[in-house]
């Protein structure tokens, strides 16, 4: 199966080296040096992943990610000059899937792109279909009162922990471990709250109450009908 990956870095000698880098029989891959280029070639190539340098001449890529995870689920791996952990978790709460930091080495690079092409490729046929939540995480569909809605990364793999645990409470501590397995001593609760109100935001439907309950102090529950004092709220995932 083809792969395409959109490498957007402004560095032409490192662009061409991570190209170099990454090449296999089945993956091409677009060349971009702007953030307005990055945006015409997401739209005319349509690739399945995206290599995202933050520091442009045009401007920020953490811009750009924000556009990004409003209208796609494509898998971006951010590439950063800055060795500091606030952008490292900025990148994460922007939605990006992953990310590394500059100097890098082209085995760490291969290593983080094929786990991020892995996840998102082999994608479990599952569909949840329940009231006015229908969720197929197979084809990518997510639909709210037939509404479809726009899911980055994090927020399927969320989304699809809470509705194969209904009732179930899923602490913090766990949720952080299976959404960000890779950067989990990076990542801090924050990142966690953001993209559950993120996706709570999505999931609204005009009701009052939302699906995801909070269970305070330890972590969140999927209650779709929303049951208050549930027996299910007991169970720790």
């Amino acid at each position: 199966m083809s792969y395409k990956i959109l490498i957007a870095e402004d560095d032409m000698g490192l662009n061409e080296g991570i190209r170099l880098a990454l090449r296999q029989s089945n993956v091409t891959f677009v060349p971009a040096y702007t953030l307005a280029e990055t945006r015409e070639l997401m739209d005319a190539e349509q690739p399945d992943m995206i290599l995202l340098d933050i520091n442009f001449p045009d401007g920020s890529g953490f811009d750009l990610l924000r556009e990004i995870r409003r209208k796609s689920n494509v898998p971006v791996l951010v590439i950063t000059a800055n060795d500091m952990e606030l952008d490292e978790v900025k990148g994460l709460t922007l939605g990006a899937d992953d990310y590394i930091t500059k100097p890098f080495g082209l085995m760490a690079l291969r290593a983080r792109v094929e786990n991020i092409r892995r996840r998102t490729v082999k994608q479990t046929a599952f569909v949840y279909d329940m009231g006015k939540y229908r969720f197929d995480f197979g084809t990518l569909d997510f639909r709210v009162g037939g509404r479809e809605i726009s899911l980055s990364t994090s927020e399927q793999k969320l989304l699809k922990l809470f509705v194969a645990h209904p009732g179930q409470t899923l602490t913090r501590d766990k949720l952080v471990d299976l959404i960000w397995p890779d950067a989990v001593e990076y990542v801090d609760e924050n990142a966690l709250t953001v993209t559950v109100s993120r996706l709570r935001k999505k999931l609204e439907t005009g009701e009052p109450d939302s699906p995801i309950c909070t269970v305070y102090g330890v972590g969140y529950v999927w209650n779709p009908g929303n049951i208050r004092g549930g027996a299910g709220y007991a169970d720790e995932f």
